[in-house]
């Protein structure tokens, strides 16, 4: 053990930022979840705490140990549980990790179904007590990490306490909290005791300052005076030097900016949140104009709640935030927005896709406090939880439902109300049982999100909100033709949500007159059925960008003409009479498609028939259960613009794959997930621009080829633990990269989890 402990301690060095974010490969657990990711490696003033955690974790003692660590909002205690937690040696020492967020408002359901996703599959729809048997089975014998995040309560701790076996074998759990009594309560023993955080010093607060500002650059001297005066007036909280690291960053490097900057923050912040909140509301009176609206409207989320970007960008779209541009389309204007309110560290990143754009983001709670605060204060977001709606909600624009019975909606009429967002609200009427008849009440509604609340969206009433732009709701099994009166509507989300029945019909049903609505952009399912006919269309919808996902998709020249401009497309095939009827060969002719999905079951019998062409500006493509011979990879590999391919279940079969020169020229992600391929050909010239490479359930395939150690641009190479031959081939490919003085080069090893499709 002891070996171990000075391992894990040399690689202090390559531990990622506290304080700056990046993305975590460890599965988290699903939505409520909020841990912030790192960046590039930037230690500053942390050094020692770090070293003193992963001390603990792989420490001698074969008992099992708490570590608790507390100290207040804002001082980076999430973030040090987040880097050690992703410390490679760490990850290697764990057989099974897991991270679950708490908070205040807990659930004993969601807790233990988050961890259960993270510890071995399971279809979550279980009682609490079930729950906790399997989370207590899953981590039987294993030595084990969990994280339990933002602890709140001495009963919370209680609650989940009894669920962790004591096998001896080292297992370790680690608890933040703001509260020392629920740090020192939450305890196995004397050897537990709490590892309280500290505020930088002056030198510390300074050195982080002026790297989040300057990143490699040396900082100008005449600004040096003035920037350590900023650091020391943020009280040596990190968060409060973050924030206006991300406010310098966007302003002018003069005297006279940054003296303005120092006017008014104010001394000694840290020791009264109002104070703290003071250089908040400095960094939000910076924001542009048009940045405002986006930020205040991230106070309409819970508290830790993973926002998913595909859908915050459409609701800024529906919303009317964004502004258009004659070089971009609305999605790409908002993608900047958020990527600039990224960079003034108002809003964290939680997970990137992998062509590095942002996936999940959210808001530290102090940031998020700010939001709401603003947001009330301006009358433009309002938000309602756990308490009755009150008749002066009438007055509002926007209302954001938490855990709220909606039946009070029904007394309720208002003109000035146009945005209404639900998180797991309900509804039962007395009178119309089968309706949401209050929706009538608010003839302005522009965006209504009902996602995991009132069961019955399609009523009639839905229909008559002309102004309508943003409709999400949970699964219908038919969408009657009446849609078509929302001649405004721009995004239509239909998810299966968790209240649905493993007996009902798996697909939604369009009506023909889908067609028929001119601004529609986003057609989003988790499967909508065969599209109808489009003959009776009256013009194509050149606006329709998103199509997901689709079942027996045809690719006809009527389907071609009616979305000419789609972007995303995600089609899947179930069964089938023949293969020509689908005539997939035309989606060459989607000119503007950027990313597709084809998914073919094994029930398809013709799925070896499909000749699928690719349109050249396709940047993403996923192909699952396609089962072509390698051979017929060129199709795919001379695509100029790929830049990610995801190949799962099959999608090429074979002996062996040997690739050529002027293949994959611009790929930077390689997932092959689920191949009988034993013998792979290729050098280092033939993924010139490869980034990462994710090899899971490839039993067959004994080595990673050697040119994977002589490409320059590599980064990460995933694997499962299920083949030991290729784990071990990976360390190879890392000990040629770091022979190369790729330092920065990782192998990740996990188990697989057939829900997530990634690695633990």
């Amino acid at each position: 053990m002891d070996s171990i402990v000075g391992q894990v301690m040399k690689s202090s060095k390559d531990s990622s930022d506290l304080l700056k974010h990046r993305d975590s490969s460890a599965a988290s657990s699903s939505s409520g979840l909020l841990t912030p990711t790192a960046g590039e490696p930037v230690v500053v003033g942390f050094e020692d705490d770090l070293t003193a955690i992963k001390h603990r974790l792989c420490g001698q003692s074969s008992k099992l140990q708490l570590v608790p660590i507390f100290g207040m909002g804002g001082i980076g205690k999430t973030t040090l549980a987040r880097n050690a937690y992703d410390d490679q040696l760490i990850m290697e020492h764990f057989q099974i990790r897991a991270w679950v967020k708490v908070s205040q408002d807990y659930s004993i359901q969601e807790i233990l179904s988050n961890l259960l996703v993270s510890i071995k599959p399971s279809n979550g729809n279980q009682c609490d007590e079930f729950l906790a048997e399997n989370v207590y089975k899953g981590l039987k014998g294993m030595r084990y990490l969990i994280v339990i995040d933002d602890v709140w309560s001495t009963k919370a701790w209680d609650d989940i306490k009894m669920i962790f076996p004591d096998d001896n074998n080292g297992s370790r759990i680690i608890v933040t909290t703001r509260l020392l009594d629920i740090a020192t309560y939450a305890q196995f023993s004397s050897s537990s005791a709490p590892h309280e955080m500290h505020f930088l010093d002056e030198d510390q607060s300074w050195n982080l300052l002026r790297q989040m500002v300057f990143k490699q650059e040396d900082c100008p001297v005449e600004l040096e005076k003035i920037g350590k005066l900023i650091a020391r007036s943020c009280g040596g909280l990190p968060l409060a030097i973050i924030v206006i690291a991300g406010l310098l960053s966007t302003v002018g490097r003069t005297q006279a900016s940054w003296e303005d900057i120092a006017e008014n923050v104010n001394v000694a912040v840290t020791t009264n949140y109002e104070q703290f909140a003071k250089i908040l509301s400095l960094s939000y009176i910076h924001l542009p104009q048009h940045l405002r609206p986006c930020f205040l409207y991230m106070g309409g989320f819970p508290e830790d709640y993973e926002i998913h970007v595909w859908k915050l960008i459409k609701l800024w779209v529906a919303e009317g935030f964004i502004k258009s541009s004659e070089s971009k389309s609305f999605e790409e204007e908002a993608e900047e927005y958020l990527e600039d309110l990224v960079k003034r560290s108002l809003v964290l990143v939680t997970k990137r896709k992998t062509n590095g754009k942002i996936k999940v983001c959210g808001v530290h709670d102090l940031v998020r406090d700010l939001c709401i605060r603003k947001a009330q204060e301006e009358k433009f977001l309002h938000r309602y939880v756990g308490k009755m709606l009150f008749e002066n909600m009438k007055h509002q624009h926007r209302i954001s439902i938490m855990h709220l019975n909606l039946n009070s909606l029904e007394n309720i009429y208002s003109s000035t109300i146009h945005t209404i967002i639900c998180f797991q609200a309900s509804y039962r009427s007395p009178t119309h049982p089968e309706y949401c008849s209050f929706l009538g009440n608010f003839r302005m509604l522009k965006i209504l999100d009902m996602v995991n609340s009132a069961r019955v969206p399609f009523s009639p009433e839905v229909f008559e909100l002309f102004h309508l732009r943003y409709l999400a709701v949970d699964y219908s099994i038919e969408i009657p033709a009446t849609i078509s009166n929302l001649q405004n509507l721009q995004t239509l989300i239909v998810h299966r949500g968790k209240i649905f029945k493993s007996y009902e019909p798996m697909m939604i049903f369009l009506p023909p007159k889908i067609w028929m609505i001119p601004q529609l952009r986003h057609l989003v399912s988790f499967v909508f059925g065969r599209l109808p006919d489009p003959e009776r269309a009256i013009s194509p919808l050149e606006n329709l960008q998103t199509l997901s996902e689709v079942r027996d998709f045809r690719c006809t020249e009527k389907f071609l003409k009616m979305i000419p401009n789609l972007k995303k497309l995600s089609i899947s095939y179930f069964r089938g009479k023949n293969d020509q009827e689908y005539q997939l060969n035309n989606l060459l002719h989607f000119h503007q498609l950027e990313k597709l999905k084809v998914k073919i079951f094994p029930t398809f019998l013709f799925r070896r028939k499909l000749n699928l062409a690719f349109p050249p500006s396709l940047k993403k493509l996923t192909l699952s259960g396609w089962q072509r011979p390698w051979e017929d990879m060129g199709i795919v590999s001379l695509l100029p613009n790929l830049e990610v391919l995801k190949l799962r279940d099959y999608a090429f079969r074979g002996y062996k794959w040997e690739t050529s020169e002027e293949e994959f020229r611009c790929l930077k992600f390689l997932l092959l997930d689920k191949s009988d391929l034993q013998h792979w050909i290729t050098e280092s010239s033939h993924f010139p621009n490869l980034k990462c490479l994710v090899l899971y359930r490839c039993w067959c395939l004994k080595e990673i080829p050697d040119g994977f150690g002589e490409i320059p641009t590599l980064e990460l190479i995933k694997v499962d633990d299920g083949n030991i031959s290729l784990v071990d081939s990976a360390r190879q490919i890392q000990e040629v990269q770091q022979g190369w003085g790729n330092d920065a080069f990782q192998v990740r090893v996990g188990r697989y989890n057939t829900l997530t499709g990634d690695i633990k």
